[in-house]
């Protein structure tokens, strides 16, 4: 599951830093077809998890880690479908400063969730929750510095709208983020 949020957050990157507006709706799609994808694996995840008889840890949390995960990566698919329904034409700088930062965030997920398997022991675990943490963190910083540098240098009040959402979108990414790694935590917190 982090693996395709990885895939969204980097095709979010590469769609935003070769942005073309002709381009955007098929990078949409693309978009979907990666959260599709993420989609039908988790409910595989679910399917399975109603047969197996005993579970590494509770099944509420597998079923909750499942759903955040894939709730990430609904969020950056969201970030496209608005750059495509606001038919914004060019991208800011700060964009790319989010989804630099989205793409270190998501990775970091993905190799706490690499390991694991071995929580109770596993120092890389520990270390890349610290990771999404902190990035969420600049996240944060990031999206209050681009809205206020919009606000003071667009006078262009459908382009403030359209950007203060699509910042919104990048931050609820970090936040998505950050969520996985709270939930990651509890559930070691509850089995150690």
């Amino acid at each position: 599951m982090a693996d395709y949020s990885c895939q969204a957050a980097e095709l979010l990157h590469e769609s935003l830093s070769n942005f073309h507006t002709k381009e955007i709706e098929a990078e949409m799609v693309k978009m979907h077809e990666i959260e599709h994808s993420a989609d039908l694996y988790m409910h595989g995840i679910l399917n399975r998890l109603m047969k197996e008889f005993i579970t590494p840890i509770e099944r509420e949390d597998i079923i909750n880690i499942v759903q955040q995960i894939d709730d990430l990566t609904d969020t950056i698919e969201d970030v496209v479908m608005r750059m495509y329904m606001y038919n914004i034409q060019s991208i800011r700088a700060e964009v790319l400063e989010f989804t630099e930062l989205i793409v270190r965030c998501c990775l970091a997920l993905k190799t706490a969730l690499q390991d694991f398997h071995h929580f109770r022991k596993s120092k890389t675990v520990k270390e890349n929750i610290i990771e999404v943490n902190h990035l969420e963190d600049i996240g944060d910083k990031l999206y209050t510095l681009a809205v206020r540098d919009l606000h003071i240098r667009s006078k262009d009040t459908l382009e403030i709208m359209n950007w203060t959402e699509i910042f919104y979108r990048l931050e609820k990414c970090f936040d998505a983020c950050e969520e996985v790694a709270n939930l990651l935590e509890s559930v070691i917190m509850k089995n150690t």
